[in-house]
């Protein structure tokens, strides 16, 4: 199996992690140079991406492709927000599938394609420059509009629905790259229903129970129920996990599905809905599942893959610029489920999606006190509950992978698991509250070279501690180099090696 990924952006959670869960069982994948991906605002290299993509399809060797919809025709993740390319332009350029299905027919092709954010914010750095004035008002406007359409459902009357609260030129800038990205949705849906792609995946990046996002995906839904081959693509709250997740499917291509149940600590906990999303929890885990190519134990099936869920506390907020409180008996109950699942003898995936931005710190400093932390399958608790579940899930399915096919990897494992908890706890809840104010000046950047050295050099040093205190495995590692994809705090990429 050979696996060929054209990642949403050139980020560590687009590139790294995918490249990670392929390691663990022991599987080739290639992604593009990186000089041909996005730089963050600035799109993707796209002539030289589409000749990469054709030469992979050519090569024998690749059996899969994933591909990023999002960075094939605008050429990544915020260009899709900021660039001015027609409605025609864009879709001219999803031609390439149809030219990949010709090429080499027999190819599996599996893509993802984004539901466009409004996000909830002032800032500006991921989105149009007018949205440091009225982003937030125009996040509002999409759930007027979303309650405006079920309104109307309802009544079976047309209601007009104007705003005075943000320009018309604004407005109407940006409701027609909204209706361009949709019609590139609608695109994705025909060519999934003629056989151009063989999976698809329409995920709401950053949504919320109302928003414009969300009402996008009602009508996307019409034509997955209308069309025969429409109710096999999956639509779920997700973004940077993606690639990942695609990967995870790919590798169990051919093979019995590996089963997975869900447990909760919490009685209430699977219905909560966390922050940045438009679903229960219980939704988006059995979601995520079918999407990385696995299924649902049926009663009294010993299942393979244990997915246990930190619930969500939308209500205490998230690590970024703030310290959540963290609850002790949600905390115990989430441990003591692990403790059993462990005990048993069972693989355990524990998604930590109790607070946005980053894992709980108490959670993860218990695990690793009882000498369970090391033992999971896979963990996360990276910025929203979609982007924690699809990277836990994948990585845990790789194991699985690898143990059904001999060629799992014990090395790339552990690298994938440290990397996680080192980024989403240690980092995402500990290291970056505490240099918020201090170094990156209570903002989210981007900021000068200068800062990002010190800030280099900090988290390097509390990272490599971090780290020594929690391996008690055979293996130690070191932190060899932290970057700073985008100049700004909010993520990083990580250099682990063994020594």
């Amino acid at each position: 199996m050979r696996i060929a990924l054209v990642p949403l952006d050139e980020r560590p959670v687009n590139v790294d992690l995918p490249q990670q869960v392929a390691a663990i069982a022991g599987v080739e994948i290639v992604v593009p140079p990186i000089e041909i991906l996005p730089a963050m605002r600035k799109p993707a290299q796209l002539n030289k991406l589409h000749e990469w993509m054709r030469e992979q399809v050519r090569n024998p060797q690749t059996t899969h492709l994933v591909a990023c919809i999002d960075t094939v025709v605008h050429g990544g993740i915020i260009p899709a927000r900021i660039t001015s390319d027609t409605t025609d332009e864009v879709l001219r350029r999803l031609a390439i599938f149809t030219e990949l299905r010709n090429l080499n027919p027999h190819m599996n092709v599996a893509a993802a394609s984004l539901i466009m954010r409004a996000s909830d914010s002032y800032s500006a750095v991921e989105e149009p420059e007018y949205w440091s004035s009225v982003g937030r008002q125009l996040h509002r406007i999409g759930g007027d509009l979303h309650r405006a359409l079920e309104q109307d459902v309802q009544t079976g009357h047309s209601s007009f629905f104007v705003d005075k609260d943000v320009d018309s030129d604004v407005t109407r800038d940006f409701e027609l790259r909204r209706l361009r990205n949709h019609m590139v949705n609608l695109a994705t849906v025909a060519l999934h229903e003629n056989g151009e792609l063989d999976t698809l995946a329409l995920t709401a990046d950053d949504t919320a129970p109302y928003s414009a996002g969300s009402a996008e995906q009602v009508w996307l839904r019409h034509w997955c129920r209308a069309l025969p081959g429409g109710r096999s693509v999956m639509m779920y709250p997700g973004a940077d996990e993606v690639g990942a997740v695609l990967v995870a499917r790919a590798l169990t291509s051919g093979m019995k599905p590996p089963t997975f149940s869900i447990a909760c600590g919490e009685i209430d906990g699977l219905e909560r809905v966390p922050n940045f999303e438009n679903a229960p929890l219980l939704d988006s885990l059995t979601r995520q599942i079918i999407a990385a190519g696995g299924r649902l134990a049926e009663n009294g099936e010993r299942p393979d893959i244990v997915l246990i869920a930190h619930a969500p506390d939308p209500s205490h907020g998230d690590y970024f610029g703030s310290r959540p409180t963290s609850d002790p008996n949600a905390t115990e109950r989430t441990i003591a489920l692990t403790r059993g699942a462990l005990q048993d003898g069972l693989s355990v995936a524990l998604a930590d999606v109790r607070f946005s931005n980053g894992g709980d710190p108490a959670l993860v400093e218990k695990l690793a006190d009882e000498g369970l932390l090391m033992k999971l399958a896979s963990y996360g608790g990276w910025n929203t509950a979609g982007n924690t579940i699809g990277g836990v899930v994948a990585q845990a399915i790789a194991h699985w992978v690898g143990g059904q096919t001999g060629t799992f990897d014990e090395l790339e494992a552990q690298r994938a698991l440290l990397t996680r908890v080192l980024d989403d706890s240690a980092y995402q809840s500990g290291i970056r509250p505490a240099l918020h104010d201090t170094i990156f000046g209570g903002q989210i950047g981007p900021v000068p070279e200068q800062t990002q050295r010190l800030a280099r050099d900090r988290i390097v040093s509390g990272l490599q501690q971090y780290v020594d205190r929690i391996t008690t495995s055979s293996t130690q590692w070191s932190v060899a180099d932290v970057s700073l994809p985008w100049a700004r705090s909010f993520e990083i990429g990580l250099t682990l090696l063994p020594r």
